[in-house]
């Protein structure tokens, strides 16, 4: 009986993970992404007063434009970005994590994660498959009042935002995300 109760999840859930799955995945790394980047850090810059300031300060920048989210019971999130260095390409990567609990439903965000000191930024490109909560913890920034960045309060060596069109989206977390290298 029990059985017969969770095919119909499990085909559910593969229905929607081979749809959403795929879509992500099939954004090939180069000059569209390159495109989505910049348009998804001008969005931003445009939505948070002080952000443009607080780029300018790290030395280097990954955005994720847009990171496809998904689950029924099981879930998943991938997505492509670029590493920008002093705003220069140095590289394509991935973001991709699953999960099991309570979940139903897509959601599309876009990652903005900023390296603040040398050591951090080094301890990124140094390790193959980058996991956020065991090779480094990404401290998520939200906004004050006025929804603008106290650019002097940031101490930590990695920030992360998180945000969709809507604006930025609160008590958010990328522990358990894996980022990967996927292109020069």
């Amino acid at each position: 009986m029990h059985l017969r109760l969770k095919a119909p999840k499990i085909l559910l859930l593969a229905a929607l993970l081979a749809l959403v799955w795929p879509a992500a995945r099939s954004q090939a790394a180069g000059p569209e992404t390159s495109a989505a980047v910049n348009a998804t850090l001008n969005q931003f810059f445009n939505q948070v007063p002080y952000s443009r300031d607080l780029a300018n300060k790290a030395l280097a920048v990954l955005v994720f434009p847009t990171v496809v989210k998904a689950g029924f019971g099981i879930g998943g999130e991938y997505g492509e970005g670029e590493l920008q260095i002093r705003g220069r390409h140095a590289g394509y990567y991935n973001i991709a994590s699953a999960s099991i609990g309570f979940q139903l439903g897509a959601q599309a965000r876009s990652v903005i994660i900023m390296f603040m000191t040398p050591g951090a930024l080094d301890q990124f490109q140094g390790t193959a498959g980058f996991k956020v909560g065991i090779d480094g913890s990404i401290a998520i920034i939200t906004i004050g009042a006025g929804g603008a960045i106290d650019t002097n309060s940031v101490t930590k060596p990695v920030i992360g935002f998180i945000f969709d069109q809507k604006g930025l989206m609160y008590n958010l977390t990328l522990e358990g995300s894996k980022i990967s290298r996927i292109g020069p």
